[in-house]
């Protein structure tokens, strides 16, 4: 399949095929007035979701959270999907899907019977798999910022909604300095999660990633590389971890669906797997930045990719 130019992209808007520039949702939708609302962010694979059930999964759980019962089956949403990668004749994509309760008085307490909007989006990503290419421009840099990860008592994590003021404040902190993501830290002062990713570090030859009770959002990716992880024997320990134990790893990634598994090489103007007593240089900084991923990043590099390749391409 071809890929479209941008601006000839269409979406798929409560069950109707729409220009992408004449989508629209109505102003008083709850979505739009509150972030009341829950949303999946895939990647399409050969014309396939990638781990399209525990996308799905984690979208009940988080419209369970809501109590937002929208009425659709996973099989309705699914064939939304299908039918508009069909229609954008697009194989490989980055694909949005929202459920919001709809539109209801202007009241902030949602009534009980919910006419949901569905909307979905899609864009061109380049090829996955071992023949792929990445999405993103070499290793990440990270920051850690002061802006907190949101309680879980305040807002469940398991909740992937519409409201990511959260994430949108720690993004705006990097405006100062050269980072790609933020560390966020929780009240505790322990690292998190990105803005938009799940952390990964390796020290001692194991894997080592902030556990779910820091909190942090369940990442689709994240739990499919603790998987691989798992079947190559190599040892896992979720935790809590200090910001300068990130610092001062031998090697740090992140994980979203859309990165799949992104290096990073500097944390904090550190460069990971150096001598942090002689970071600070901006040609050090410059030069990490091209670091190579170190050899666990790369094996759960070339696994991931290899089980792209046996789901969506062999």
């Amino acid at each position: 399949m071809t890929e479209p130019e941008s601006n000839t992209l269409i979406y798929h808007v409560d069950g109707e095929l729409v220009p992408a520039d004449e989508a629209s949702v109505n102003v008083a939708d709850r979505g739009f007035l509150y972030g009341d609302a829950a949303f999946e962010t895939m990647r399409a694979y050969g014309g396939e979701i990638f781990a399209w059930d525990a996308h799905a999964n984690r979208l009940q759980e988080t419209c369970s959270v809501l109590e937002l019962p929208h009425g659709l089956t996973d099989d309705d949403l699914y064939g939304r999907i299908t039918d508009l990668l069909a229609a954008n004749e697009l194989s490989e994509a980055y694909v949005r899907l929202s459920i919001t309760r709809g539109v209801q008085p202007g009241k902030l307490t949602p009534d009980e019977a919910v006419d949901p909007t569905v909307v979905v989006i899609v864009k061109p990503l380049p090829r996955g798999g071992s023949d792929g290419q990445p999405v993103y421009d070499g290793p990440a840099t990270l920051q850690t910022v002061k802006t907190k990860r949101v309680p879980d008592s305040a807002i469940p994590t398991q909740a992937k909604t519409h409201n990511y003021l959260n994430g949108v404040l720690a993004r705006l902190e990097l405006r100062v300095s050269d980072a790609d993501e933020a560390i966020m830290v929780d009240t505790d002062g322990h690292a998190a999660e990105g803005a938009t990713s799940n952390l990964f570090f390796v020290r001692d030859n194991a894997l080592r990633t902030p556990s779910l009770a820091v909190p942090v959002l369940p990442g689709i990716t994240r739990g499919v590389v603790l998987d691989i992880a798992e079947q190559e024997g190599i040892p896992i320990e979720e935790g809590r971890y200090t910001p300068d134990e990130i610092r001062n790893a031998d090697e740090v990634f992140l994980t979203n669906s859309t990165w799949e598994i992104r290096p990073v090489a500097v944390v904090d103007g550190i460069q990971v797997g150096g001598d942090a007593a002689n970071q600070g240089d901006d040609n050090d900084t410059a030069a990490a930045t091209q670091s190579p991923a170190g050899p666990v990043t790369t094996l759960l590099s070339r696994l991931f990719a290899a089980r792209i390749d046996r789901e969506h391409y062999d």
